[in-house]
């Protein structure tokens, strides 16, 4: 992990020594600094809902908690908006969940000087307290689309179930029956792939137009959401929130994949001096051996080329050399060569195009038996297909994202009562740096500014700009003044990049 830099700044006077001179000069005078009034071009901002999963909430650090949900985006636009807007606080600054006392949800990160660290601290509020309304946000964290009109939601996320109307509510129509004149749609899509990319891809994708892969109820907490079965739950969501007359904004869904949970841990995180790595590939000449033998059968025998079958040699050769070693993963896109040999799983090493999560890093280097020294994890035992994310599985994420994009894209150019955030274009511009007031922020976790410790959620610094984002799309759409008016956006410096772990 990278550490912070600490750099003094040090004031050296000047002194200006004259003689014979007048000194008395004249004052200069400070320049007028116009202001501008905010013109909403009759825009109704009276009663503001947001609807949306964890970056609605103000989800941050792993976590919710009081003053990350204080400085969510949709309070930072309400208070802009000069609008009351009610939100389903938690107990405290620590973050997570308790039912009947024993915590089932986890505090929150905090930076302990060399990384992310969970809070020391046990959380106090109870999952099963239920909040009285009527709520301004309705985000509810790890909510996918199709989960939004699902009556009695709030019986399987504890996050709505704190803020629910009733057992049988659903998150829309809590939303709605607040008859909002504004809202914010954001960030619908992005659980939709989620779940697939933090768990290396283990889920499924459903994509493919099946019977059973248009029914989200067949789906596994993992699985990729049809871009079908999201068009038909978008589309429906958007009509809804319109019907009566509001007006609002609609985001579309970046490429997650682009999030520091994804880009922080190197393929080849295993040092090794030349003796070690001697040794370790040793062990594998046995499997690298078979791995021949077995593509040499199927050439043989299967229509399997020998131009195919050197390349997966090569794909799925082990060596290790001296210096900075790639981990060993296993890959269920490579052919399955176990009825040949049982012992030729689908493993290799992984290369640059791998992308492993952030929660690897815990796993790496260890023991998978701790009485046996050769089981190290990554090396002598590949990591299982929860750790990485192949360029296979990648390419099912972004495929899946842009055709939600599209119906995003759709949806909002046929409703003049939308406006639409590009969330894509600022995380892909902030992959090499995006400037907001004085601050270059970036996705590096712990240094960039913008992604929170958990690698994937915002800082409140983030979430301010998240915001400044929604009021230029509005000014765009509706011909209100935002981003010129006197304190018409959030400033940067006004929210923080962490939380001090005092903060309980």
């Amino acid at each position: 992990m990278k550490n912070y830099k600490y750099i003094a700044l040090f004031l050296l006077s000047l002194g200006v020594i004259s003689c014979d001179v007048n000194n008395e000069l004249d004052a200069i005078p400070a320049e007028a600094v116009e202001n501008v009034a905010l013109n909403t071009n009759g825009l109704d901002f009276s009663k503001y809902v947001s609807v949306g999963a964890s970056f609605t909430a103000g989800y941050t650090d792993g976590a919710m908690f009081i003053a990350a949900q204080e400085n969510s985006f949709p309070n930072i636009l309400a208070g802009i908006f000069g609008t009351e807007f009610k939100q389903p606080l938690m107990n405290d600054n620590i973050g997570g969940l308790v039912y009947g006392g024993a915590a089932v949800q986890p505090p929150r990160f905090y930076f302990d000087g060399a990384g992310p660290a969970r809070l020391p601290a046990t959380p106090t509020t109870e999952l099963t307290a239920v909040l009285s309304g009527p709520f301004n946000n309705f985000g509810a964290p790890g909510a996918k689309s199709f989960h939004l009109g699902v009556p009695g939601y709030g019986q399987l996320n504890p996050y709505f179930g704190r803020m629910a109307s009733s057992p049988t509510a659903t998150v829309l129509g809590d939303a709605l029956a607040q008859n909002p004149t504004f809202f914010t749609l954001s960030e619908i899509g992005g659980n939709d792939v989620l779940g697939y990319a933090l768990s290396g891809g283990s889920g499924v994708d459903r994509s493919p137009n099946t019977a059973e892969n248009l029914n989200p109820a067949n789906y596994g907490g993992n699985d990729i959401t049809n871009p079908n079965v999201f068009a038909q739950v978008f589309s429906d969501m958007v009509t809804a929130l319109t019907a009566n007359g509001a007006k609002g904004v609609v985001a579309n869904v970046p490429y997650i994949t682009d999030l520091a949970n994804f880009i922080t841990i190197p393929y080849n995180p295993i040092p090794m001096d030349a003796a070690t790595a001697g040794a370790v590939s040793s062990a594998y000449a046995q499997y690298n051996g078979g791995i021949q033998q077995a593509f040499a059968y199927l050439v043989a025998v299967t229509p399997m080329t020998q131009e195919m079958a050197d390349a997966e040699i090569a794909k799925r050769t082990i060596s290790f050399t001296a210096g900075q070693n790639a981990v060993v993963i296993m890959d269920e896109d490579l052919t399955d060569l176990t009825a040949i040999n049982p012992g030729l799983i689908s493993m290799r090493q992984a290369t640059s195009d791998d992308l492993l999560v952030l929660a690897s890093s815990a796993i790496i280097g260890t023991l998978a038996d701790p009485s046996n020294p050769a089981s190290v994890n990554g090396v002598g035992v590949p990591l299982a297909d929860q750790w990485a994310l192949t360029p296979q599985e990648q390419a099912s994420i972004r495929t899946a994202t842009d055709a939600y994009n599209t119906t995003i894209a759709t949806v909002a150019a046929s409703n003049p009562n939308v406006a639409l955030v590009d969330f894509k274009g600022v995380l892909t511009e902030a992959s090499t740096g995006i400037m907001f007031d004085n601050y270059t922020m970036t996705t590096s976790l712990v240094t960039g500014g913008l992604v929170s410790l958990d690698g994937v959620h915002l800082t409140a610094r983030g979430y301010a700009l998240m915001a400044n984002k929604i009021l230029a799309s509005i000014d765009v759409e509706f011909g209100s003044n935002f981003t010129t008016a006197t304190n018409g956006l959030a400033k940067a410096g006004d929210y923080p990049t962490n939380y001090s772990p005092l903060l309980r």
